[in-house]
């Protein structure tokens, strides 16, 4: 073997790692985020876990992926170490779906049918699909991600045969002979099977490799059996580098995924060389073959499943013990309550963009549904004076503002990943509604500021005012429940809604103020009261206003649309006015402000402590 059939090896070991990349790239993106679902919700039994974990892993190709998602999961506090531990045995066997497919390079034959099986015959078919399918794609996320999987799996394929191909002079080589004999010792054979698979952090890859390595014919049994049970042990790598720094719990996730495979290896070593020892097994010395490869490997990783299946808890005890619990606060812990969908966006999912824009999708909405529990209490302060209603508008507050950081962070992250275009449309929303998100509960805790001065003072507002006021807050509850239904479905007709309902609230707000100045002239309240009481009227305008920047946002992104939000509220309006018209309408009759009474006198105002000041 000359340094040129090197060379091919090399560049034969880098077309098949690249096209592995590739086309498992491609399938992740495919899946959109919805095998990663399907994972965090239907782990409810350890069973179930194992065949959610076999099904995933067969479809992207990669239990290193897999366990990783699994490690996040557990981090975040979305699966228990319970219900981690089927995953991960399902992981390790949907990894041998990879040996058979790689395993089609070892056919023979001549006819027809088994020749189109080859995939020297197949993949330039595939190959060439999949350029037609990335030319033609035109901005086709969905297209452009299978063409992805074709060509990956086109380039994996030549990327084996080229391997294949280099080191078939080395059948008749007496030294590459002599060191696979080397291997053939199980401890020698598992360490570098091991080492290679930690190095390349594939299992698949390796595995590949050595297949490839088989067609010299060249191989023994001897040797192929340790280095197999060395790839498995190899593979735990990834695991073990992604709990690094993450909590207790993600890092005995990772320490489960070690166990299996370390206690079914030395298991299974331990067996079969002691059978061996009295019985001698003949085929140890016969030529391993890329299809006997793919059985051995499936029969180890499927025997391993069913005989440590029922020590789950065991592994997950001995993964307890080996990190026991401490003091200190865990890393990725949520220290402020009311943040725990927070502890979801973990860094570890940013390798499935879809799945990482998804669980921001959830915690957005949840960011908008504290803003709006903020509004509601400044309406109930509004109506009575309570401290301890103060108090939740602050802790509120503050809640949102850590979501408005965390999640901007993330999401500027998320950004960067290679998107599909719903899901970078998805992005751009949230990197704007969510600053509204955060305002809406800034002027929630205005409001509250406002109630607490009026308070201090003693200044009261008069019945009339306060009848008026609450009908005006009661629009604005329920324009931003709207908002809330219409982001968290992405209903674009319900966004669409928002801006003649907002319209009507600018129209009371008006009124209110006019009244106001009304009962200012008449000296029926206090100038101080007054002016308290036309800037909480501001405050919710200024909520109804993100609402309705909320709406505007969402049908902007969604159209593909270069305008500004107030461009395209001018556009709502103008382009649809007949449909403006009925929906104002609609609202406005809804929210009609009590009739003018000019008996009001300061006897007839309630106390204050019974209206917040």
């Amino acid at each position: 073997m000359d340094i040129f059939s090197v060379l091919t090896l090399i560049g034969g070991l880098a077309l098949f790692l690249f096209g592995m990349n590739i086309m498992g790239d491609g399938l992740v993106k495919v899946s959109g985020g919805k095998l990663d679902s399907i994972l965090e919700r239907l782990t409810s039994n350890r069973l179930k876990g194992v065949l959610l974990g076999t099904v995933v892993t067969a479809i992207i190709q990669s239990s290193s992926a897999t366990t990783v998602m699994v490690v996040g999961f557990v981090n975040s506090g979305i699966m228990k170490l319970t219900q981690a531990v089927g995953v991960i045995m399902g992981a390790n066997i949907g990894t041998t779906v990879t040996s058979w497919l790689l395993s089609l390079t070892g056919i023979s034959g001549s006819g027809v049918f088994l020749q189109m099986l080859k995939p020297s015959s197949f993949s330039p078919i595939l190959a060439i699909i999949g350029i037609i399918m990335m030319m033609t794609a035109r901005g086709n996320a969905r297209r452009r991600d299978i063409s992805y999987i074709l060509i990956g799996f086109a380039v994996l394929m030549f990327g084996m045969t080229t391997m294949s191909g280099s080191v078939e002079p080395l059948a008749d080589n007496p030294q590459f002979i002599s060191i696979l004999t080397i291997f053939s010792n199980p401890i020698l054979g598992v360490a570098v099977g091991a080492l290679l698979t930690a190095v390349i952090q594939s299992s698949s890859a390796s595995i590949g490799i050595l297949q490839a390595l088989c067609i010299t014919g060249a191989v023994p049994y001897s040797a192929a059996i340790p280095i197999i049970m060395g790839q498995n042990i190899g593979t735990c790598v990834t695991a073990l580098i992604s709990g690094i720094g993450a909590g207790k719990n993600a890092r005995r996730a990772s320490m489960i995924h070690l166990y299996f495979n370390v206690i079914g290896t030395v298991g299974f070593m331990v067996i079969f060389y002691a059978i061996n020892h009295f019985v001698h097994f003949a085929f140890l010395n016969t030529p391993a073959t890329a299809a006997g490869i793919a059985v051995v490997h499936s029969l180890f990783n499927i025997g391993c499943c069913v005989v440590l299946f029922p020590f789950g808890n065991f592994l997950v005890r001995l993964a307890t013990l080996t990190i026991p619990d401490k003091q200190e606060k865990e890393a990725g812990a949520v220290a402020a309550p009311n943040t725990s969908e927070l502890a979801v966006l973990d860094e570890r999912f940013l390798e499935k963009p879809a799945y990482a824009v998804k669980i921001c999708w959830d915690a957005s909405a949840q960011m908008a549904r504290l803003a709006r529990d903020a509004v509601n209490l400044a309406v109930d302060l509004t109506k009575t004076y309570s401290e301890h209603t103060a108090e939740q508008i602050q802790t509120l507050e503050e809640c949102v503002d850590q979501y408005e950081a965390t999640l901007g962070s993330y999401l500027m992250k998320v950004s960067n990943k290679s998107l599909w275009r719903s899901d970078s449309r998805k992005v751009s929303i949230m990197l704007q509604c969510t600053r509204d998100f955060e305002r809406i509960a800034d002027h929630a805790a205005s409001i509250r500021y406002l109630i607490e001065e009026m308070h201090e003072q003693g200044l009261r507002i008069t019945k009339g005012g306060m009848k008026e006021l609450l009908v005006y807050a009661r629009a604005v509850i329920d324009i931003t429940d709207q908002m809330i239904q219409a982001f968290e479905e992405n209903d674009l007709i319900m966004a669409k809604n928002i801006e003649p309902f907002e319209e009507v609230i600018d129209g009371l707000s008006v009124e209110l103020k006019q009244r106001h100045v009304d009962r200012l002239r008449r000296g029926k309240c206090s100038l101080e009261a007054g002016m308290i009481l036309e800037d909480i009227i501001t405050n919710f305008e200024r909520i109804s206003d993100h609402c309705s920047n909320v709406g505007a946002c969402m049908i902007r992104v969604e159209s593909g649309g270069g305008s500004d939000t107030q461009t395209m509220l001018d556009e709502i309006i103008v382009q649809n006015d007949q449909w403006f018209s009925e929906e104002y309408n609609r609202a406005k009759k809804k929210y009609v402000l009590p009739e003018k009474k000019e008996k009001v006198h300061i006897a007839e105002e309630a106390p204050p402590e019974e209206i917040g000041g």
